[in-house]
């Protein structure tokens, strides 16, 4: 049965280990190799695939390193000349299979923080990289807030008790946000004080239930009544859209919050 788990990197990246029983092992957007040789070592495994979201330092900065002492492993990736380690390029759509381990993935094209941004569902877990955060989503850096937008819709289609498994401990930064979209949200409320108390025992809030991000993530919530008055107000003008409340929104968090 597939395991997976979280590696600490740098404040708050997280790296995701996935185990099998086999042996063999796979890292995701593995940013600093440090935590997983320890992880390798600890448990004496073998790592055989290395899956990659996108381009972004934190996220690939490890994979030269352990490609040098793991030198069959395998790394899938978008297609994407900024990350030339990728010996499986990938595209939404494709079906993949890791490499020594009983996991299969889908691959979905999920641009919008960057341009090439891939993230991988399957066995009821989605690895979204920075995509869509808990209780958040990432920024748009070379993408466009459309295609965020049109991303996140993806992910808002999966199944209800998919797992999503991000890449960043953001939550209770992107809950005080979600309080300022939502201030009378009993759900938000509730989830900020568990959460909270996640983090003080040093718990990650990670992974999060699509069915808890769907009641709680303003980011998913473009069409209810309530986030779209406030991404208006925001906007200071009427919003005609899902993905003009999402881009209202968005660019509120990128000025006046983050």
């Amino acid at each position: 049965m597939l395991q997976v788990r979280p590696l600490l990197a740098f404040t708050d990246n997280y790296i995701w280990l996935l185990t099998d029983g086999s042996g063999n092992a796979a890292v995701i957007d593995p940013g600093d190799a440090k935590p997983v040789f320890t992880a390798l070592a600890a448990e004496r495994l073998n790592l055989t695939a290395i899956v990659l979201t996108h381009h972004h330092r934190d996220h690939i900065g490890g994979v030269d390193a352990l490609q040098t002492t793991f030198p069959t492993v395998r790394v899938y990736g978008p297609n994407d000349s900024r990350i030339p380690q990728v010996t499986e390029r990938v595209n939404g759509g494709d079906h993949l299979q890791l490499f020594g381990l009983d996991a299969n993935f889908e691959v979905l094209a999920v641009p919008g923080h960057t341009s090439t941004h891939v993230a991988y569902v399957g066995a009821g877990r989605l690895f979204c990289g920075d995509t869509l955060f808990a209780a958040g989503c990432g920024r748009v850096f070379d993408g466009t807030f459309a295609q965020l937008a049109t991303s996140l819709a993806q992910f808002a289609a999966l199944p209800k008790d998919t797992q999503c498994y991000c890449a960043h401990e953001y939550t209770l930064n992107n809950l005080g946000f979600a309080q300022w979209v939502e201030p009378n949200s009993a759900a938000i409320a509730a989830r900020l004080i568990s959460d909270q108390t996640q983090r003080e025992m040093n718990t990650p809030t990670v992974p999060s239930s699509l069915a808890l991000e769907l009641a709680t993530n303003p980011f998913l919530r473009t069409n209810e009544p309530q986030v779209i008055t406030a991404a208006e107000r925001a906007a200071g003008q009427r919003l005609n859209t899902p993905i003009e409340v999402f881009t209202a929104l968005r660019q509120w968090k990128d000025r006046e919050y983050d």
